[in-house]
């Protein structure tokens, strides 16, 4: 099995339609991301896979730290 298949994707509950910062569990770089993306969103540092289009709320494998202003 890949790296990417082993990573648990959730849909995070109750966050709506913002943007929100997430952290990545490989590298720990803290970005901003849409909580509706309509692409793949990666790491900018080590490219790790954090967030993934579903059609509505995004599946994230990062963590969620907090909303941005």
């Amino acid at each position: 099995m890949s790296e990417e298949t082993t990573k648990k994707f959730v849909k995070p509950k109750g966050i709506g339609n913002r943007f929100v910062r997430i952290k990545c569990k490989d590298c720990g770089n803290v970005q901003p991301t849409y909580t509706r993306t309509s692409s793949v969103v990666v790491c900018n540092i080590c490219g790790a896979t954090l967030s993934r289009p579903t059609g509505g709320i995004a599946e994230i494998s990062a963590e969620l730290v907090g909303e941005t202003e």
